[in-house]
């Protein structure tokens, strides 16, 4: 994991005598390169923080105030994970990870210009070129520094495709939120458990939608279409709002349960719930939840043309309550394709969900994403999908759920109540002793900005510190629809 500084000297391996009983050489692990690191207790101690890319099947946190250097280590992760064939799905909030289009393939400055505008300060004179070529200098540096140039970025660039979602948005692609009730999945006919959580999250959305009881467990309503759905859906059928109306004014089933069906939910009930299903199908605010990209993550993160995805859906542009909504259907969907897949010790994806406060909040509150997201960091290590959780805001998070975490980085953090709890958190994950508590506390709090504390539970060396690498790609910060549109162009010319 902490190996010699990159100039140290090695000697050479020697080969082994090609003999009849010879043993198969060991598979090289991946391992991700994260920046350079420290021994805490003596800084002359320093080298590359390599981590085996499974330590990431039990998942990972970062966090870290504003300015601590979080969105770079996240974008990291991302690349190093891409740069070993592993797929990532990207929950991007705060709108900052659209910067992974900008991993552009050389030095080249003129790569800068649509940037720097935006980046020039009022009393900066210089002309765009000038801008844009230091631009391009201090990239080139900082890459160099980390032992990547011009064709290693060109292969990095040739080797990923980097896909950008908005739901309800523009800038990228829109996505169809109700694809599991609207648009019929093969899993119906391959995994039809998995593929009836999707269903049960996309009509729990449609009754939020309608401001009803959407708890799969507590809500008629919710009983009702979902079995209308499901019987539509095992028939080889869609499940689009219109069947659905058509079902509730002419029930396709005598019983539900042990009742009939005007015993469960009387006929008028069911009228008045259809007529508003009718009202919110005629709206042209549901229309661009509609329309767009199939909601299925088993598609979304397949190899294309050998080229290692990474998909990003953005819910920058969205208010707070609907992101919840979209981000409760997203990681439904998430959680049911994890269970599909069969189990693993490596890591086949990652999940980066940035920013997750407001999210997974600790009990009683319980938005739509806290059961989906309680569930992969429960379960979705068995199948080799690790889960990395990044935040700002480390009070409001439940932490019984992040105590499944393995690797935790920690940045600087402003208050003594943020400090307390991210390491109650993370050593309540370890295998080592509780009594480092202070002293972790002591340590954090005088971190320089993009400097991160490093906690391994499959390591039991000496605790580090490390400074993220330069990233391949270009922080632009929040991207505008303009720009994500225009680099989305660029990307795809490339060929991805």
């Amino acid at each position: 994991m902490f190996d010699s500084p990159p100039d140290s000297p090695k000697k050479p391996a020697t080969p082994p005598l090609p003999t009849p009983e010879a043993k198969p050489a060991k598979r090289k692990l991946a391992t991700l390169t994260l920046g350079r690191a420290h021994v805490l207790a003596d800084p002359t101690q320093s080298g590359r923080l390599r981590v085996p890319a499974h330590h990431f099947v039990t998942h990972g946190v970062v966090v870290g105030m504003t300015g601590s250097g979080k969105t770079g280590l996240v974008t990291v992760l991302a690349e190093e994970a891409l740069r070993a064939k592993v797929p990532v799905l990207v929950i991007d909030v705060k709108g900052d990870l659209p910067n992974l289009l900008l991993a552009f393939p050389s030095f080249d400055a003129r790569a800068f210009d649509p940037y720097v505008e935006s980046v020039r300060a009022p009393d900066d004179e210089r002309a765009p070129e000038a801008v844009a070529a230091e631009l391009a200098m201090r990239r080139q540096r900082g890459l160099e520094a980390a032992g990547f140039d011009e064709a290693a970025l060109g292969r990095y660039a040739e080797s990923i495709a980097v896909r950008v979602i908005t739901p309800g948005g523009n800038s990228g692609e829109s996505l169809h939120l109700l694809s599991s009730l609207e648009r019929r999945s093969p899993r119906w006919d391959s995994d039809p458990d998995a593929a009836r959580l999707s269903l049960l999250a996309s009509v729990s959305l449609v009754l939020r939608l309608l401001g009803r009881e959407s708890d799969p467990a507590k809500s008629r309503e919710h009983v009702l279409l979902s079995a209308f759905a499901e019987r539509r859906l095992l028939g080889g059928q869609s499940a689009d709002i219109a069947s659905l109306i058509e079902d509730l004014e002419t029930p396709p089933v005598e019983r539900i349960g042990a009742m009939e069906v005007d015993a469960y939910l009387s006929k008028h009930d069911r009228h008045e719930l259809a007529a508003s299903l009718n009202s919110l199908l005629a709206s042209p605010a549901l229309a661009s939840w509609r329309r767009g990209a199939t909601l299925d993550v088993a598609d979304w993160l397949a190899p294309k043309e050998a080229r290692t995805q990474a998909v990003i859906v953005s819910v920058a542009h969205l208010d707070d309550a609907e992101r919840a909504l979209v981000l409760g259907v997203l990681m439904e969907e998430v959680l049911a394709w994890v269970r599909s897949l069969p189990g693993s010790q490596a890591l086949r994806a990652m999940v980066i969900f940035d920013e997750v406060y407001g999210f997974l909040p600790p009990h009683p509150a319980n938005p739509p994403t806290k059961r989906p997201i309680v569930a992969l960091m429960k379960q979705a290590r068995a199948f080799g999908v690790g889960v990395v959780l990044a935040t700002q805001n480390p009070m409001d998070l439940d932490y019984r759920a992040l105590s499944n975490a393995g690797v935790w980085c920690i940045g600087r953090l402003q208050t003594d109540a943020d400090r307390a709890r991210v390491i109650e958190g993370m050593t309540g994950a370890s295998t080592r002793g509780r009594g480092e508590g202070a002293d972790l506390a002591a340590i954090v709090k005088k971190l320089p900005q993009r400097t991160f504390v490093y906690r391994d539970v499959h390591e039991r060396g000496t605790l580090l510190s490390f400074e993220p690498r330069q990233t391949l790609s270009y922080l632009r910060g929040p991207m505008t629809p303009g720009e994500i549109r225009g680099a989305l162009a660029v990307h795809q010319s490339r060929g991805a």
